[in-house]
């Protein structure tokens, strides 16, 4: 029995990838979180073979909620599912410790097949996305956000929301100093110099 457990803070979406993992014989949802604290304390009781994770949280990062998955369970396969665009996500959050990577939308005709390959212990992405990667050789093809560590790229995301950096130190539990260096590391890898260069960076790319 593949045992799921699903993050995710709208009890809509729940409800729908519980009927559709469960419709499987060989499949079971052993338990449901809507933000990243109940995630944590039900990933840490619960046995389970694989997490579909929402990058999208009301209380933390999605990033920042797949990096601790991974330290506390290395070996636990961790699925995200996502609104945003797949080419914009999928290979940062992959190579930040996911297993796969589902867009939403493609959840109804691709979610079985996914759990059923993260769970064996392989990786999923679709397969336009995976043409892609394997084509894309040239650095230069590569958007300037590519260059940013998760942290910096949070910290983009942040900024362009129009959190102040006093805010954002105070969500991420750091110095606001420490947000400021970011900061400034982001718009010298960027190549920009002020947050309305960023906020219409994140708007051209829908990073946001």
């Amino acid at each position: 029995m593949i045992k799921v457990i699903i993050v995710d803070d709208h009890p809509v979406v729940r409800r729908g990838l519980k009927q559709i993992i469960e419709d499987e014989p060989d499949m079971e949802v052993v338990g449901e979180a809507k933000n990243a604290g109940e995630c944590f304390t039900l990933v840490r009781k619960t046995d389970c073979a694989l997490v579909i994770l929402d990058i999208n949280l009301p209380d933390r990062s999605g990033i920042d909620v797949l990096n601790q998955l991974k330290s506390e369970k290395p070996n636990r396969p961790i699925l995200i599912l996502s609104v945003h665009p797949e080419d914009q996500y999928a290979l940062r959050l992959i190579k930040a410790g996911a297993s796969g990577y589902l867009m939403k939308e493609s959840a109804l005709t691709e979610l079985v097949k996914a759990i059923r390959k993260v769970s064996l212990g392989g990786k999923y992405v679709s397969a336009p996305l995976a043409e892609k990667i394997i084509f894309q050789s040239d650095a230069s093809e590569k958007p300037s956000h590519e260059s940013l560590s998760n942290r910096e790229f949070q910290i983009l995301c942040m900024i362009a929301q129009g959190k102040s950096l006093k805010r954002i130190a105070g969500d991420l539990c750091v110095s606001e100093k420490t947000v400021s260096t970011y900061r400034s590391r982001i718009m010298e890898k960027m190549e920009m110099s002020n947050n309305s260069d960023l906020v219409r960076y994140v708007s051209e790319y829908h990073l946001v």
